[in-house]
């Protein structure tokens, strides 16, 4: 049974696959081969960018290039013929190091225009912005070919920050989440977030700690006695920031909404999405999820694409 058009538009290109992150943390070999494996199936319509930091594109290049699509890959490996799209990929930059990080996303790029080396490109960046000033400087350097995120701190008030991105070709970050209960950002906090970008008409992508449709209690490693933690849900947050884009949820009720722990309070249909929350039943339709995710909110990153799309199957969802 094919999944709600309301749900697919909230989950096309949602996840950016960070594999090489905690608390997953592959080599780049396996995590090159998860990507690949993951564009070949059939909920690859979900899967977004390959992100990286910029001191391992070279890492990247040795061991993805005979999975990326183009002439040397599909001689080996003819399962990736049909894979027409070169890889996108989202590099990690580090202030202290950003402009070796162009330099090298620069020579990666250049490198992999050629199909005998594995068709890629590095399409964005993300580096956490330590001031207002870095932001005007980074954008600069990116010169209008790779587009920048830059990652702001929920716990400050983020409307400083974000006021400098407006009105510029960027958008903002943020980070959901840590391997540590105590990192984890309240609901208050994403909501101011979200709320933020909404009032400063700048768009933004998540990363860390959404590994779930729902928020709720989970272990925060895949050790064998992992902690325990509140994590937020992925659904929760895109849900939420549709509502805040469409202009029908108040902080207050996009706090709720984001401390939802109850999936059956949502309910998809190819119209759109319902949420029973604590003022009546509120609508967002299949058009307004899909601006918001073509406008607003961009994508997030995950170091395990099968975990979210699994436990949303099993809700009946996808």
């Amino acid at each position: 049974m094919p999944a709600p058009a309301s749900m697919d538009a909230l989950t096309d290109s949602l996840i950016d696959y960070a594999g090489l992150f905690p608390p997953a943390k592959l080599d780049m070999s396996p995590a090159c081969s998860a990507y690949a494996r993951h564009l070949q199936s059939p909920d690859a319509k979900r899967l977004s960018h390959f992100i990286c930091p910029a001191s391992r594109l070279d890492e990247l290049s040795q061991h993805g290039a005979m999975l990326m699509p183009g002439t040397y890959a599909t001689s080996g490996y003819r399962e990736m013929a049909d894979v027409s799209e070169p890889w996108s990929i989202a590099a990690i930059l580090h202030v202290e190091h950003a402009a070796e990080g162009f330099d090298l996303i620069g020579a990666f790029n250049e490198r992999h225009t050629a199909e005998d080396r594995g068709l890629a490109r590095v399409e964005s960046i993300e580096v956490k912005a330590p001031n207002a000033a870095f932001i005007d400087e980074a954008i600069v350097a990116a010169d209008g070919d790779l587009f920048p995120f830059f990652e702001i701190d929920p716990r400050e008030d983020p409307r400083g920050m974000i006021a400098a991105i407006s009105g510029q070709r960027a958008a903002a970050k943020i980070r959901c989440g840590t391997v540590e209960a105590s990192g984890m950002p309240s609901s208050d906090e994403v909501s101011r977030f979200i709320h933020a970008c909404a009032l400063g008409d700048v768009a933004f992508k998540a990363t860390a700690g959404l590994h779930h449709p729902i928020r709720g209690e989970y272990r925060l490693t895949y050790d064998d006695n992992p902690p325990m933690g509140t994590m937020h849900g992925f659904v929760n947050v895109f849900l939420a920031a549709a509502f805040v884009h469409a202009k029908k949820l108040s902080h207050e009720l996009t706090v709720a909404l984001l401390d939802l722990t109850d999936p059956g309070k949502l309910s998809f249909n190819d119209e759109g999405a319902a949420w029973q929350s604590p003022d009546g039943e509120l609508r967002v339709t299949t058009d307004e999820i899909t601006r918001s995710r073509q406008r607003f909110a961009l994508s997030y990153g995950s170091c395990s694409f099968d975990e979210p799309v699994n436990e949303s199957r099993a809700l009946g969802w996808l």
